[in-house]
């Protein structure tokens, strides 16, 4: 990655709790995008990227909820995440697919 990438290169870490609203944990652009990105990496947790989501993330304060326009797509992302993972949500259960 040249210079130029690295410095234009934005990070915004989301936190979510399963209870409310996904929260804006870390935002950073250069450098502190570069370590937000090593330590999602270092603890396992999924990156997705996505310049339009992240221009729209990017605009919130830290601690801030996401705006409710953004909750069905935060969601699907953190449901992917979870997918991958190999977690469900506490209290999920598998819908039965029998045939009535």
């Amino acid at each position: 990655m040249s210079n130029e990438e690295e410095e234009n290169k934005k990070a915004v870490a989301l936190d979510y709790d399963g209870q409310s609203a996904p929260t804006v944990a870390a935002t950073g652009e250069g450098d502190i995008a570069a370590q937000i990105i090593a330590i999602a990496r270092e603890h396992g947790v999924p990156l997705f990227e996505n310049p339009e989501l992240l221009a729209l993330l990017s605009t919130l304060e830290l601690g801030d909820e996401i705006p409710e326009t953004l909750y069905l797509c935060i969601a699907q992302i953190i449901a992917f995440a979870y997918r991958i993972q190999g977690k469900v949500p506490d209290g999920w259960q598998a819908p039965d697919d029998k045939p009535s």
